[in-house]
């Protein structure tokens, strides 16, 4: 009889001296898993059907978790990785795989100054691993600076590529760049929100009124691609033709919302349409993505109301010298 046996996070199976440990990581959980290629294979099964099933479905069950782990952690390097190059096009560089080109903390360096505008230590030349441990502790010690709380991380995770916690780190910096100073004003209660949950409130405000769009979270409420449509068509009704899209044809109405939004605002497609038409969707890649909207259409209300003052200045001062010419005349 074999005996599944729960030890420090692990599932062991014990059959007879021998034991085989199966153990799986994913970037968010630790889950165990059945590895059929371990010898007696098909007898374990029996002895798991044996039980009912029971021990089975819950090694599917496992199994299944894994996979979508594995698969948000697929969804998250390719979004992390379009947006640390759509800031790093800014200087002239990009990145091809963000496990590799973080290595030797050059491009790591080139980022946080494109993003906090301050110039940061020269990078250690050479590619030695040593060399790469001093940039990337430069770079990890101005987020310090900065009040960033880098949890379990050192330079020799992101030297060494570790995908959990470069994934980590990026999303750290995203939080600290990109959403952190997110500040809305509730005029019910006074209350300030900031950060996730005013992005979410800031969703809510413009969403509001639109058919079939109910922001409630960074997830599901995102999957049909109304709720991106209706952003834009908030801000710039030009653009987007909202009252043809249907909340049955998902993929259209994101790829409609992120091809505008590239082609028409410049703001760089870090999503793909099959990523978010799914059972799950992955929240920090659609926060990523969402900040972008607001980081944009702020920036445009605030050069409308920068351009409306300067336009109301420039009136009173044209009225005031029209005044000025009619008292001459009439002085004369």
């Amino acid at each position: 009889m074999i005996t599944p046996i729960e030890c420090n996070g692990e599932t062991i199976v014990e059959r007879g001296a021998s034991a085989h440990r199966l153990v799986a990581m994913t970037t968010d959980i630790s889950v165990s898993r059945w590895d059929p290629s371990i010898g007696h294979g098909q007898e374990i099964i029996d002895d798991f059907e044996y039980d009912g099933g029971n021990s089975s479905s819950r090694l599917f069950e496992r199994s299944r978790i894994k996979a979508l782990a594995d698969e948000r952690e697929s969804v998250q390097k390719k979004t992390f990785q379009k947006w640390v190059n759509s800031h790093l096009v800014r200087v002239g560089c990009r990145i091809g795989d963000l496990y590799v080109d973080m290595r030797d903390g050059k491009n790591l360096l080139k980022l946080l100054e494109v993003l906090s505008g301050e110039r940061l230590p020269r990078p250690t030349k050479g590619k030695m691993r040593i060399h790469c441990l001093e940039n990337v502790d430069k770079a990890l010690q101005f987020l310090r600076e900065q009040r960033v709380h880098l949890e379990n991380m050192g330079s020799h995770d992101i030297v060494d590529g570790n995908p959990r916690l470069n994934l980590g780190l990026i999303w750290t910096i995203i939080l600290r760049f990109q959403i952190q100073d997110i500040t809305i004003e509730e005029t019910d209660n006074k209350e300030t929100k900031s950060a996730k949950d005013a992005l979410l409130l800031w969703c809510q405000m413009k969403t509001a009124g639109y058919n079939n769009v109910n922001v409630r979270n960074f997830t599901t409420s995102w999957r049909d691609g109304l709720a991106f449509n209706a952003i834009i068509h908030k801000h710039r009704p030009d653009l987007v033709q909202f009252e043809k899209l249907h909340r049955s044809n998902p993929i259209h109405n994101l790829n409609n919302a992120f091809n505008v939004a590239e082609d028409k605002l410049g703001l760089t497609k870090l999503l793909d349409a099959e990523d978010i038409a799914v059972d799950h969707p992955d929240e920090k890649s659609i926060i990523t993505y969402v900040v972008t909207y607001y980081h944009y259409f702020s920036k445009m209300k605030q050069e409308t109301v920068q351009g409306k003052r300067i336009g109301k200045v420039v009136g009173i001062a044209m009225e005031d010298e029209r005044m000025q010419r009619q008292y001459e005349t009439l002085t004369r």
